[in-house]
C-alpha cells in the first residue's frame, strides 16, 4: 500500500520515488529471505540493515553521478560499485539454503555466539555485497 500510494505521489509531483527503485526490491527480497531463514541474531540484523542502505546509497549516488559519469553521447560507460540488481546473487545462494533445508542454526557456517549475541558468518556475504554496490574503486562496465 505504501509503494502505491509513494508511486502516486511521485507522478503527481513529477519525481522519483526510492520506493518505486530497483532498491526497494533488489534489497529488500534478500533481507526478507535471510531474516526468514533464521538470520535474526543481533549482529546478523545490524548486518543487513546495513545491506539496505548501502543499496540505498547506491541508488542515490547513481541518480547524482550519473551525469558526470556519462560520455558526449549522454551514456555511463561503467557502474561505480556493483549494480543493486547483483544482490540476487544472494537470493541464489538461499534459495539454495531453502533447496537444502538449511535453515536456522543450520545455516551454512552455522551460529557464533560473540559477546551473548547471536551471529550467522553467512551474513558476511551480505556485508561484502553492500560493500561492493558502495564502492567507489570498483568498476563494473556496462553494456
Amino acid at each position: 500500500m505504501a509503494k502505491s500510494r509513494a508511486g502516486t505521489t511521485s507522478r503527481r509531483l513529477s519525481a522519483k520515488s526510492w520506493i518505486r527503485s530497483p532498491t526497494s526490491s533488489a534489497s529488500a527480497l534478500p533481507l526478507g529471505l535471510a531474516y526468514g531463514l533464521g538470520m535474526r541474531g543481533t549482529l546478523d540484523v545490524i548486518v543487513l540493515i546495513y545491506f539496505v542502505a548501502c543499496g540505498i546509497s547506491r541508488l542515490a549516488r547513481y541518480n547524482v553521478t550519473a551525469g558526470q559519469l556519462a560520455d558526449t553521447s549522454g551514456k555511463v560507460k561503467y557502474f561505480e560499485g556493483t549494480p543493486i540488481p547483483s544482490s540476487l546473487i544472494l537470493v541464489a545462494v538461499l534459495a539454495l539454503c531453502v533447496y537444502f533445508g538449511r535453515a536456522d542454526d543450520n545455516l551454512p557456517f552455522g551460529v557464533v555466539e560473540i559477546g551473548g549475541a547471536r551471529w550467522h558468518p553467512l551474513s558476511l556475504l551480505f556485508f561484502v555485497n553492500g560493500s561492493m554496490m558502495i564502492s567507489k574503486t570498483l568498476r563494473i562496465p556496462k553494456f
